[in-house]
Parts: structure tokens; sequence; C-alpha cells
């Protein structure tokens, strides 16, 4: 592998990110104010950085960590599923807050769009007391979700972490996490706190809140100019790979009949990441990212299904 954003191939991948219970009501149509809407109800792990590392596991990268901080209410459930999808997780428990929830609220028409309700709980507190340099031992990815800077202890743990890997040597990546939460955070805000990182995977959303400009292809060029490499997830239109200023290759979405949209990028973000750190060039890793996109849209929640996948 060759390229901005490169690292040796193999080793471990390292995400450290947000680890929250998903309560998915799928319904159809729009709600009924006050009074009731139909709906099928699951509860499902999920969050951000949980759902990365899972399916970079499912996709074949042998050695996934995951750092992140949950409430003792669900710390036990989460930690079963992160092992039994092949993560080894670094939960902290948090002695005062709750794990965080998501009330995923799924359109079941024809594009299964999807509206988050987040109460961050612990996930929100995880903070540079819960770091340590020896967490990127055997580590060759770092990789951390954006949700990190939407609380002080977050951005603080962002700033060390970002530190120990450019010390080691250890590339990084950065999902920015919600278009809503940036607008709130602010773009020179975001662009001064990730400087350092190595591959930016932004959705399209979040590529044109950063730059200011209504054209995905025009956005991950200007923001490649900032980060080395720009991954732009585009849903049903595939991803953009930028480099350098220019877009240096339009990667088409896998055929897909979607059910849930949950977890998609992070499905992507996984496969991405699990391709990269094999050795794949960013495009053919993108292609993976597409793949894993398209599985995960099919199916409920924002995790993959247990075990390897089969492509």
């Amino acid at each position: 592998m060759s390229g901005p954003g490169a690292g040796a191939p193999g080793g471990a991948v390292l995400i450290v990110g947000d680890v929250v219970t998903d309560v998915v009501a799928r319904h159809r149509g729009p709600l009924s104010g006050g009074t009731d809407t139909a709906a099928v109800i699951r509860t499902l792990p999920g969050g951000a950085g949980a759902n990365v590392a899972c399916w970079a596991a499912h996709w074949g990268c042998a050695d996934v960590r995951l750092l992140g901080r949950v409430g003792p209410d669900a710390a036990a459930w989460h930690e079963r599923a992160l092992t039994a999808a092949g993560v080894r997780a670094q939960l902290v428990v948090d002695p005062q807050a709750p794990t965080g929830t998501v009330i995923c609220l799924v359109d079941t028409g024809a594009a299964a769009e999807r509206t988050f309700l987040t109460d961050s709980g612990a996930s929100l507190r995880l903070g540079p007391g819960d770091w340590s340099d020896a967490l990127l031992d055997g580590v060759a990815w770092l990789h951390l979700s954006g949700y990190l800077l939407f609380s002080e202890s977050g951005r603080a743990v962002v700033a060390v972490a970002l530190a120990a890997a450019r010390a080691r040597g250890v590339p990084v990546s950065m999902d920015p996490a919600s278009a809503g939460f940036l607008a709130e955070l602010g773009v020179d805000r975001f662009l001064a706190l990730t400087d350092g990182v190595a591959v930016l995977l932004p959705s399209r959303d979040e590529a044109c809140l950063l730059t200011g400009l209504p054209d995905a292809a025009d956005a991950a060029a200007k923001l490649s100019r900032h980060v080395p490499l720009v991954v732009a997830k585009q849903g049903a239109d595939g991803a953009l790979v930028a480099r350098s200023g220019t877009v240096r290759a339009h990667v088409p979405a896998a055929a897909a009949r979607p059910l849930d949209t949950t977890g998609a990028g992070d499905a992507f973000t996984g496969a991405f990441l699990a391709a990269l750190v094999a050795g794949a060039e960013p495009e053919a890793a993108a292609h993976e990212g597409c793949a894993a996109g398209a599985r995960a849209v099919e199916q409920v929640g924002g995790r993959p299904p247990v075990g390897p996948a089969v492509r």
C-alpha cells in the first residue's frame, strides 16, 4: 500500500469511540402526533465506534480493539456482544452515568431513512484518564469516532491519542459522525481539533457542511487540502476518494435492497479500515466499504451478523 494515510500492512486496529444501546423503531409513513404509530421495536447494541470495530472484525481484521465508556446498567451485555463479534473491548464502567441510548426512528419506505434521538450518556464522559499509551502496543492503525469531539473530555482524549499516535508513527482516521453535532461544534474548531488526522471519512452532508460547498465532489476535493486522504461516503451513490485537492476516484455503490440504513456508514468505515490495514490501496478499500455498506442496509441495526463475512 502506498500514498497518503498508508500504514504498515497487518497489525491491530484500535478504535476509540462510543458504545451505546440502540432502540430501533421501524414504522411506515409519517409519525402520528399525539397518538399511536404502529412500529416494530428492537433493542440492539450500537454506537458508531463499536459498530466500526465490529464491522472491521467481520470484514477480516484479525485484531480489532475498542476503547469506550459505558454505564453499569449494560456493561456486561455490551462486553458480551463485542466479544462475540471478535472485538477485544476495553470498556470503562462509569459509576455515575448510564450507558448512552439512541432511539432510531426508521421509516420502512423505499429509502429506509432514519432519524436519531441521542442521549450519549457515559460515552460523552470518556476522557484522557481512560487513555494509556500502552493501548497502541502492536497497533497499526488508530480510528477515532467523531462523537468524541462533542464533549470537553472527549476532545481532550482525542488530543492525547493523536499525540501518542504521532509519537509512534501510527496513522489516524476519523469519521466526523454527525452533521447536526458538527454544526454546533463549528467547522474551524473541527478542523483545528483534527489536525494530524491522515484519513477523514465524512458523509456527503458532513463534507458539504465542513466546506460550505453544495457539491459532494467539490467538498471532498477541498477537504483533501486539509487532510491527506478524504473518503466521502455517498450512500447509494458510492464513495469519493480525494487527495491533494483532487477527486481521484468515484467508487460505485454495491446493489442493495434497503431495510434499515442505521450503521451503514459505520459498516463502510470498518470494512475500509480492515482492507487498508491488510494492504489495499484506498480505492480498493473503498470498494470493500461500499460492499459492507450494502450488506448493512439489508438488515436491522448497525452491527454485522456474528461471524466472518462471506463475500
